[in-house]
């Protein structure tokens, strides 16, 4: 088994190979930032990509030595918010790498493993955080470049929703999938530092708002998450991680397993198929002509996309479409989707010996997120066997950020903020998610608070109305594991706006759920139902309307 360690402890330790440079005091001095503000006094590292005004941004290639005129956007905001920075990290050159020793200025390895590789492309910002020389990192995740690095260092990764921290001032790999990612040991720091880095900036034509409300079918507090249907293909100490990962997520939340297929092949097209052509697009120029300052492996990837045509373009767009929206109807019925951030954690040597191979594998599970256009967070899921640290990841829809913070806090044992509710309601039927009258809820300014089941003993009936819709009856002798429904919180006006429109056999009562709370929701006489309607053994509205041969 590889010796273990801590990993270096002292920003002089760490100068080389995890920092490409280390300010001065003059420099930071001339940054000016803040004395005050969320972040006051925080010390931040910067992964090389991500400009700071007055030095240069290799984007881990040294023959790039001119200073950056002006910071980042997402560097700015930090210093505004008072965070300190203390210097530019190492980095697979130019973001294109998930291992970390693809850079002219050396390999990083993980703290816990001088055999082990980082992981990268944020590899120095990782380890930065890892080794206690600072609290918070900025670095990029395009093809999983932010969670990567961060299981294999044993930290919490978050990876907004595209768009939601400006991309201003970061040498593009992608630019359509860039974004920029943070690395800290808590979800909390993660929190305030996502608080201060969010936000539109109108000179970056890939920023986006953030709605006032997450979409429907975001559920302010998650409590389903799906998980792979069958085995996945792991390393055999990564599989046993798993397994504890999967028994330990069952006491976070519920678990729904579901077909990860159209993940997984989306996943493969980020390299193995067209896209490649943007990063030919974004940095090609930088790559000719040849010479030591680049990375030969970097150079060979996209430079092989000069063959990629304009009508394969079109023909993955076309199949991402596909796979996108095969892939979003997990989150029908599921809050989040947990994956392994990897399928193992190679050796220094065995990326020297398969330098794209290995490389490639590492992107198994992540490099479809930017392509699908969903946010995620690696947590850390304890030690494999050999003592290296193994991590997971949690995904949810775009604009999911919040929810899926406080998520991550649960996995982790950390406190979660109770933001109040307002009026709730449990619905079982037309108003899920997805359903025909869903469209009524969000008009009367409900959103989808979360999903549940029933307690035990509730039935399930198709009762009669102006079209198909269930009604629950308590203390049937339902299943014991409940049926689904969804609570939705709304303004007592639109609460009041609902039942004006819930017609007969239908009626407001208690309705207790699979965590013994009671919530408000739509009952049915039981000695109004027809028998023969009985599709209690489907155990959810949706279920019943998939094994109906058509959607009446």
């Amino acid at each position: 088994m590889t010796a273990l360690s801590t990993g270096p402890t002292t920003a002089a330790d760490l100068a080389q190979p995890a920092f490409i440079r280390l300010l001065t005091a003059a420099e930071v001095a001339a940054l000016a930032p803040a004395t005050d503000g969320p972040l006051a006094g925080l010390a931040f590292a910067a992964k090389d990509n991500i400009d700071v005004a007055g030095v240069p941004t290799t984007a881990g290639c040294p023959a790039r030595t001119e200073p950056a005129a002006r910071s980042a956007t997402a560097v700015q905001r930090l210093l505004d918010a008072g965070a300190v920075p203390v210097g530019k990290t190492n980095m697979d050159q130019f973001a294109t790498g998930l291992v970390g020793t693809r850079s002219p200025y050396g390999a990083c390895a993980s703290v816990f493993s001088a055999d082990h590789v980082s992981g990268g492309s944020s590899s120095g910002s990782a380890v930065a955080v890892a080794a206690g020389v600072v609290p918070l990192a900025l670095g990029t995740d395009t093809a999983g470049s932010g969670r990567v690095p961060a299981a294999f260092n044993g930290l919490v990764g978050m990876k907004p929703t595209r768009g939601l921290v400006p991309t201003r001032g970061v040498l593009p790999a992608a630019p359509s999938l860039d974004c920029v990612t943070t690395f800290t040991r808590t979800v909390a720091l993660a929190r305030t530092a996502l608080g201060v880095l969010a936000g539109p900036d109108p000179e970056d034509p890939w920023s986006r708002p953030a709605p006032a409300v997450p979409p429907p079918g975001v559920a302010r507090t998650m409590r389903v998450v799906a998980v792979p249907d069958g085995p996945l293909d792991l390393d055999p100490m990564h599989a046993a991680a798993w397994e504890a990962a999967l028994a330990h997520a069952a006491t976070v939340a519920r678990l729904v397993p579901v077909d990860v297929a159209a993940f997984l092949e989306a996943a493969q097209l980020l390299y193995g198929g067209p896209f490649l052509a943007e990063r030919l697009a974004a940095f090609g120029d930088l790559l000719e002509p040849d010479g030591p300052h680049l990375d030969p492996t970097v150079r060979r990837i996209v430079l092989g996309a000069e063959s990629i045509s304009g009508a394969d373009v079109y023909r993955g767009q076309q199949r991402l479409a596909e796979l996108r929206t095969a892939a979003m109807r997990t989150f029908l019925s599921a809050d989040a989707l947990l994956l392994p951030v990897t399928p193992g954690h190679p050796t220094l040597a065995e990326v020297a010996a398969d330098p794209v191979g290995v490389n490639a594998r590492l992107g198994t599970y992540t490099n479809m997120v930017n392509l699908l256009d969903i946010c995620a967070i690696a947590v850390p899921a304890g030690l494999r066997e050999d003592g290296l640290p193994f991590g997971v990841q949690l995904l949810a829809p775009a604009f999911a950020d919040g929810p899926l913070l406080d998520l991550g806090a649960r996995w982790c044992g950390e406190p979660v903020e109770d933001v109040g509710t307002r009026s709730l309601v449990a619905v079982a039927g037309a108003h899920l998610t997805g359903e025909p009258l869903n469209a009524q809820l969000v008009a009367f300014g409900g959103r989808l608070h979360a999903r549940a089941r029933t307690a035990a003993g509730y039935r399930m009936y198709r009762v009669p109305g102006p079209l198909p819709r269930p009604g629950l009856v308590r203390g049937a002798g339902g299943p014991p594991d409940g049926i689904e429904v969804e609570v939705w919180d709304l303004p007592a006006a639109g609460l009041g706006e609902l039942l004006t429109t819930v017609a007969a056999p239908l009626a407001l009562g208690p309705v207790e759920l699979d965590d013994g709370t009671a919530v408000p929701g739509f009952l049915t006489d039981p000695g109004g139902v027809d028998a023969a309607q009985d599709i209690t053994h489907f155990g959810s509205w949706r279920a019943h309307r998939a094994a109906q041969p058509s959607s009446g």
